[in-house]
């Protein structure tokens, strides 16, 4: 029975130790500074790994851990991070490295992954539901839009960025391109789009019928529908989990209706969606589950 740590680095530091494919525990959040606030935004890259050590001496572990999963939002390809929007200093760091040096003092040198945190919830969710035997994709709607995928492939796999739409007028994408699934769906997307209204707003006044945000509404899932459309016809149907504040708004009747119109190869229609809690501790979860795998210990 192996003992990992299960790290996510998102808008904040969360770790668990991870038995058995769960958390075994509590899931434990950095304490923030005197006023309650997280501050990773701005830390040095060092500093930010230097912190994961601190908050991992927290953690309470049955045995000595064997592995390390680490969740990091943005692209990451053999234990470099080379973007991330939302954790600007990471971009071009060896991630992986730092971790694994601040981790070393206290456990010696553990094998240490580093991945994407939309592919460590997707890997979570296929072992917390006993899965990882099956094809997993999973949707994260929140500030951005996030794509994983279980089993890991290599590849970039940002699915949020997928173009949906050839009006050159939608450049609401964090990233600057246009036409982006995320320039639709994302909360700050949404924010640049209705300057006067708040994303719960513009639901709400669909709901009442506001022509505007009805048509809107429209738009937002029939984006969902073309993201996960260009998924299936590239890597075949399977389960959708789609997660994140942005979930409360998925109406699955509408996202169906929409997909059947864009998948119409006979083989390609088992597909399926589920919309389920997700967090850091589904993202550490898998990401432990990860680095058990790559480091093929049992």
């Amino acid at each position: 029975m192996a003992q990992g740590i299960g790290i996510s680095i998102t808008d904040r530091i969360a770790a668990a130790s991870i038995v058995n494919d769960a958390v075994e525990g509590d899931l434990l959040f950095e304490q923030g500074d005197e006023h309650g606030h997280e501050t990773l935004r701005g830390a040095p890259a060092e500093i930010i790994a230097e912190r994961v050590a601190r908050h991992v001496k927290r953690l309470e572990f049955r045995d000595a851990p064997t592995h390390v999963g680490v969740a990091v939002a943005g692209i990451v390809r053999n234990g470099y991070v080379e973007d991330s929007p939302n954790l600007a200093q990471f971009k071009g760091i060896h991630v992986q490295q730092l971790i694994t040096d601040a981790l070393t003092p206290q456990f010696g040198r553990l094998p240490v992954l580093v991945m994407n945190d939309a592919d460590a919830m997707a890997a979570g969710m296929a072992a917390s539901r006993g899965h990882l035997d099956r094809l997993i994709r999973l949707w994260y709607l929140g500030i951005g839009v996030g794509y994983g995928r279980y089993p890991i492939q290599d590849g970039i796999w940002e699915n949020g960025h997928t173009v949906v739409s050839l009006d050159p007028r939608e450049r609401f994408c964090g990233c600057g391109g246009s036409g982006h699934l995320e320039g639709i769906m994302g909360f700050r997307s949404m924010r640049l789009r209705f300057m006067d209204l708040e994303p719960d707003e513009v639901f709400e006044q669909a709901q009442a019928g506001e022509a505007r945000c009805v048509e809107f509404v429209k738009l937002w899932h029939r984006a969902l529908a073309a993201g996960t459309a260009s998924s299936i016809h590239v890597s075949g149907p399977g389960k959708f989990f789609i997660t994140g504040w942005g979930a409360r708004y998925v109406n699955l009747s509408l996202v169906s209706e929409y997909l059947q119109e864009m998948v119409k190869l006979s083989p390609l229609q088992s597909y399926s969606f589920e919309i389920v809690p997700g967090g850091e501790d589904i993202a550490s979860i898998g990401a432990a589950v990860s680095s058990q795998q790559a480091a093929k210990i049992e």
